[in-house]
């Protein structure tokens, strides 16, 4: 059966900028009210906040340090402030940290692992009473990239985290039912990283069956479906263009 998102609350970690943002804006879209957090792009998050109005749905902000179990207490306290109540999480925010495996410092590792996967966890416990005190249960969606499905050298301990957060995915979907759905998006190329130059973003295009990069708004949509969609739980959407097929 297809959920109706019409004046549902929606918490998206990360919703400032870049992919978060279109995640948040369309939800929106869909008649989301959406509390809107953010780490240090103050003014972004306002802009956001005040885009998601001008769709017809209430917004809000929250500022809160991911990498603290007290940021966690902060964004769903400021959740029950503003809504009282939750139906989607979308764990969006992460760290991105460039390092070979024996570069990463204990400190690189503990913080790109309290954000990317530690994060997921408390904000899915945290979540998890609000959801079920609904009727029809609730959603989440955690966002995955390649280093959830393969070793990614440059990036050593971010594609650990990610991997972790695929199997968090798993656990938590597995867990949760019958009331709760946890899903994960894969993206791609959607949007070209700060490492990367413009001639290397053109070749990422190129390594997938459609042979073309896509878009920060391909990713909110395959969200919003499963955050529409009540029969799947524990599964992964690859908003790719087919590069695992190839890669």
């Amino acid at each position: 059966m297809r959920v109706d998102l019409t004046d549902q609350i929606a918490l998206v970690t990360g919703a400032a900028h870049r992919v978060g943002k279109a995640i948040a804006l369309e939800l929106a879209r869909q008649g989301v009210h959406i509390l809107v957090h953010y780490g240090r792009s103050t003014e972004a998050a306002m802009d956001t906040a005040r885009e998601i109005k001008s769709l017809g749905v209430n917004a809000y902000t929250v500022q809160a340090d991911l990498s603290q179990p007290e940021g966690i207490t902060t964004i769903f306290a400021a959740l029950k402030e503003h809504f009282g109540k939750l139906h989607i999480l979308v764990n969006s925010a992460s760290n991105f940290q460039q390092r070979e495996l024996l570069d990463v410092s204990y400190e690189d590792w503990q913080e790109t692992l309290a954000i990317n996967l530690t994060a997921p966890l408390l904000c899915t416990q945290a979540a998890a009473p609000l959801l079920n005190a609904n009727d029809a249960g609730g959603a989440i969606v955690n966002i995955l990239d390649v280093g959830a499905i393969r070793p990614w050298p440059k990036f050593a301990h971010h594609g650990v985290s990610k991997s972790g957060l695929w199997m968090l995915t798993q656990t938590s979907a597995a867990s949760l039912g019958p009331k709760i759905r946890v899903n994960a998006v894969l993206p791609g190329p959607v949007m070209k990283s700060p490492y990367m130059s413009d001639e290397e973003w053109e070749k990422a295009g190129r390594k997938s069956p459609l042979q073309r990069v896509g878009s920060a708004e391909d990713v909110a949509r395959a969200v919003a479906y499963l955050c529409m969609e009540d029969y799947l739980t524990g599964t992964c959407i690859h908003v790719n263009g087919g590069e695992h097929l190839w890669s």
